[in-house]
């Protein structure tokens, strides 16, 4: 990716607008990075053009990123409380059940299917990323460390007649004491019984650890 791609792609992002110039797969195609290990389908159908400019709605992006907002700002309180409670076993226990229960939520109230996704899963049922997804999860990697902020880097795009956005998720403070690379071994046992196969681990503080991803239907 050339100089001037990523620093006209890092100004667009930060209103939001950067895949309305480029598909995604086009953007991971001028990448060195592979995105392409993925066993679930292409969702962009045959022969779509992959440099055509896309338009992306405006207020649709506005709306998702107000949801992301409104997931993380209900979240992370909860899970701070929870700390502050009872610890992080304490955590561990209420975010296997709030962070799912917020996303439900935000669905049912905004007719927006809303959830979280990692390319490193803490629970594969519910967070594991499709085509797009994944796609999207490595260039956020990418471009976090190109010097990034976590928090400026999200992704919105019409794909096969749904409109997508996600915004990244950096690993915080507070989450390293469950997804870092020092992990107490209560707290290791207390993830094992929650989520047998757990990958969300070794991060370090603002690497991307994930994504909370949007769609919705186009009218």
């Amino acid at each position: 990716m050339t100089g001037l791609l990523k620093t006209t792609l890092g100004a667009l992002a930060t209103v939001g607008l950067l895949a309305g110039l480029l598909p995604t797969a086009q953007l991971l195609a001028q990448s060195t990075d592979d995105p392409s290990d993925t066993s679930v389908p292409n969702p962009y159908p045959p022969g779509t053009p992959m440099t055509m400019p896309m338009v992306v709605p405006t207020d649709l992006t506005n709306e998702a990123a107000a949801i992301t907002q409104q997931f993380v700002g209900t979240l992370l309180p909860t899970l701070q409380l929870a700390m502050a409670a009872g610890g992080p076993l304490n955590a561990i226990e209420v975010c296997a059940v709030e962070a799912p229960a917020i996303a439900e939520k935000l669905s049912a109230d905004t007719g927006w299917n809303v959830r979280r996704v990692s390319l490193k899963a803490r629970n594969s049922s519910t967070a594991k990323p499709d085509f797009w997804e994944t796609m999207g999860l490595n260039l956020f990697d990418q471009r976090q460390r190109g010097g990034e902020q976590g928090a400026d880097i999200n992704l919105a795009e019409i794909v096969a007649g749904e409109f997508r956005y996600m915004q990244a998720q950096p690993a915080a403070p507070l989450c390293l004491t469950c997804h870092g690379t020092d992990i107490a071994e209560d707290v290791r046992s207390a993830l094992l019984r929650h989520y047998p196969d757990d990958m969300a681990t070794g991060y370090t503080a603002g690497q991307i650890r994930g994504a909370i991803s949007l769609r919705k239907s186009m009218p």
